[in-house]
């Protein structure tokens, strides 16, 4: 579906390190609006395919670097919601045996949230975000949740958790999320809870669509 019309947009862009609870925050986020009152871009979903993977010293696939994921596609498709135009990609699986790819639609709405590592790193995305957010947790609170994700929803070995958020993880953290804690609109400590923040920003989305 196309809108010939550019809707009046604003783009939320949503960081964080891996296990923040960035994607949790935003599906609680979208569940309070309706149809067409938001729109969410989820950045997991444009990971390049495994064989295309930088891999590590001892062979192992990083994926938390920009270069493997299609960052420039990242930025077209939140251009695209921001002319009225719908977007259409594959979901991304990881190595989930289990879980069958689907072909996702994403209708444009007058709120676009894009999520995901490298909102800020990526200057053309930076550009296009109106409101800027990163969800922030201690190391510690991010590697439990880290470890209880890749077990469930990616079939990763615990072993295999660790190597990759010490390996892979934290100097990704460190290199191109937490420089920019200083520099984005809004911290939300999720440390524990994250509702106080979560009510603001409806507040201000409602606000945005009436």
């Amino acid at each position: 579906m196309e809108n010939n019309e550019v809707l009046d947009t604003i783009v939320i862009g949503i960081s964080g390190g891996s296990g923040s609870g960035k994607t949790r925050f935003v599906n609680d986020l979208t569940a309070r609006f309706g149809n067409g009152e938001i729109c969410f871009l989820h950045q997991d979903n444009y990971y390049k395919p495994i064989e295309q993977q930088e891999k590590d010293d001892e062979g192992i696939e990083n994926f938390d670097l920009p270069d493997s994921l299609f960052l420039d596609k990242f930025a077209e498709d939140i251009k695209k919601l921001k002319n009225g135009e719908s977007v259409v990609f594959t979901e991304y699986t990881f190595n989930n045996e289990t879980s069958e790819s689907k072909v996702i639609t994403i209708e444009p709405a007058k709120v676009i949230i894009a999520e995901g590592l490298f909102l800020f790193h990526h200057e053309v995305i930076r550009e296009q975000l109106d409101l800027s957010i990163i969800i922030h947790a201690d190391d510690s609170n991010r590697i439990i949740r880290r470890i209880k994700r890749d077990r469930k929803e990616r079939n990763y070995p615990v072993d295999d958790v660790m190597y990759r958020y010490e390996h892979h993880v934290m100097p990704s953290y460190r290199l191109y999320i937490y420089p920019y804690l200083t520099d984005v609109d809004i911290v939300v400590n999720n440390n524990k809870s994250y509702n106080r923040s979560l009510d603001v920003l409806s507040a201000f989305i409602t606000s945005k669509n009436s």
